[in-house]
């Protein structure tokens, strides 16, 4: 039996003996793998900063991450998850990285495409890489789909997030921390001094290397909150470089981290606690 099905099995009794424990029995395995992993919560947060530019005032961000496509997750989930991502009519849409759970083992490759070209986000589309698109020999698939999708592939690289009048803001998205090469220092290179920074990073606890650089906010994903959540103990199960932050927002001197948990899960088809995500973020200047 290799690691990962002892960790897998572990995880199953663990799960098991936590829902006996509460008395939750088949009701409880009922909730956990069929109604909160599909009980998707729309978080709204406002961004306010002295460097966003007052054109920006108003401008909608959707972040979506971690849909581990192929696990629990299904395209049926993707397609209703995007529908609803285009109801809200975002400005920008970033997705923070894990589109599917083992990509050279996934028969639908193709099928996803027309699903993500299908968001319509006037100031452009942004992803990174997660881990599990590091993960299985997936890197060139990963890239192709959102290529091929219309979405801008951040690598330890940044764009600028344009308006009509010459008003910037810009993103810079990093590499993978478990599977990857993060550089912070390079994606940021070339951003003039003073520009209001978003940097997408899967891994949140790399807020700890952004916090000392010209970034004002961070958006992660990568932890899905623990999945498994034991009331008033946390989070069951954490992965490497997600373990400190583990969700929603934190302030770090200067940074502001947000940290997504997600929309599919991986290893086990549960979530308790923890509900999936999808976060709405407004812009606004504090100029004066």
């Amino acid at each position: 039996m290799n690691n990962n099905m002892t960790r897998r099995s572990f995880l199953k009794k663990t799960v098991g003996t936590i829902l006996t424990l509460m008395g939750a029995g088949v009701g409880g395995r009922y909730y956990v793998h069929d109604i909160e992993p599909k009980w998707i919560e729309f978080n709204e947060i406002m961004i306010q900063h002295p460097l966003i530019p007052k054109g920006f005032n108003g401008m909608k961000i959707v972040q979506f991450s971690d849909t581990h496509l192929g696990f629990q997750f299904q395209l049926k989930d993707l397609q209703a998850v995007l529908s609803k991502i285009q109801t809200f009519s975002p400005d920008v849409v970033f997705f923070t990285g894990d589109l599917m759970d083992e990509p050279n083992k996934y028969p639908h490759h193709s099928e996803i495409i027309p699903l993500l070209q299908n968001i319509q986000a006037p100031l452009g589309k942004f992803s990174i890489y997660g881990n599990h698109d590091h993960g299985g020999y997936g890197s060139k698939i990963y890239d192709q789909i959102m290529g091929l999708s219309g979405f801008t592939l951040l690598k330890n690289s940044h764009a600028a997030i344009s308006l009509l009048n010459g008003e910037k803001i810009y993103v810079a998205g990093i590499d993978d921390a478990m599977l990857g090469s993060p550089n912070i220092n390079k994606a940021l290179l070339g951003i003039p001094e003073q520009a209001y920074t978003i940097l997408l990073s899967h891994a949140p606890d790399l807020a700890d290397l952004a916090k000392d650089y010209p970034v004002q906010y961070q958006m992660s994903g990568h932890s899905h909150a623990g999945q498994i959540q034991i009331p008033f103990a946390g989070a069951l199960v954490t992965p490497p470089f997600g373990k400190k932050y583990t969700e929603g927002m934190y302030e770090l001197e200067n940074l502001t981290l947000y940290v997504n948990r997600g929309l599919g899960t991986t290893r086990l088809p549960y979530r308790f606690l923890a509900r999936p995500e999808i976060t709405l973020y407004e812009l606004q200047s504090n100029e004066n």
